[in-house]
This record gives structure tokens, C-alpha cells and sequence, in this order.
């Protein structure tokens, strides 16, 4: 089993800053790709950023120049740092990972429960 837990949500003002954090745990042979999707309230799920295996990474547009994804192999952990936030980036943000379990010889999407960020004044 793999699991992914997020934490760091909460609420800040407009212009703020937060660190999301996402740690991947259990039966992990090997990481590939890790990332941050959010769900705004009665939108869909949208990808935020997604960085691979190595320094490659890929932004949404609405938050390049905000949003910085990093990433620590050694201890499976994801990072999102969130700058000038805006009312928009309101949302459930959710933690997902492609994973090969030592259990498993495929590579599998898996999903953190998410953690609210709410921009307000």
C-alpha cells in the first residue's frame, strides 16, 4: 500500500504565502512523477504543477511565477511553495504521485486525501 498524506493548508490573506507539503509513504519501490492538482468548489480537478523523476517540471499557467514545486528523493516528499496568493487560488489542493509498489510491477497514479487552502481577507 502507498499512501500520500498532505499538510500546510489553511488560511492566509491575499498576497500571502504557504508551503504545502506532501509526504509518500508505505511499500515504495520507485517514485516517478509527483505533483499538485487542486478543485476549486464547483469546478473541476485542474493540475498545478508536476515535476518528474529528475528537474523537469510543468506549470499551470495561472500560477507560473507564484508557485514553486520541489521535490526530496531521499525522503519522498513533495513541496509547494505558494506566493502572492490570490482569492482564486482557493481551493482543495491534492498531492498525487505515479508509484511502483515493491508489491507491484506497474507503475500506479495514487492521491492524497487534499488540504484546503482559502485565500481571503
Amino acid at each position: 500500500q502507498v499512501q500520500l498524506v498532505e499538510s500546510g493548508g489553511g488560511l492566509v490573506q491575499p498576497g500571502g504565502s504557504l508551503r504545502l507539503s506532501c509526504a509518500a509513504s508505505g511499500s515504495i519501490f520507485s517514485i516517478r512523477a509527483m505533483g499538485w492538482y487542486r478543485q476549486a468548489p464547483g469546478k473541476e480537478r485542474e493540475l498545478v504543477v508536476v515535476i518528474d523523476s529528475g528537474v523537469s517540471t510543468n506549470y499551470a499557467d495561472s500560477v507560473k511565477g507564484r508557485f514553486t514545486i520541489s521535490r526530496n528523493n531521499a525522503n519522498n516528499m513533495v513541496y509547494l511553495q505558494m506566493n502572492s496568493l490570490k482569492p482564486e487560488d482557493t481551493a482543495v489542493y491534492y498531492c498525487s504521485a505515479v508509484v511502483r509498489a515493491t508489491t507491484d510491477r506497474l507503475f500506479r497514479g495514487y492521491w492524497g486525501n487534499g488540504t484546503l487552502v482559502t485565500v481571503s481577507s
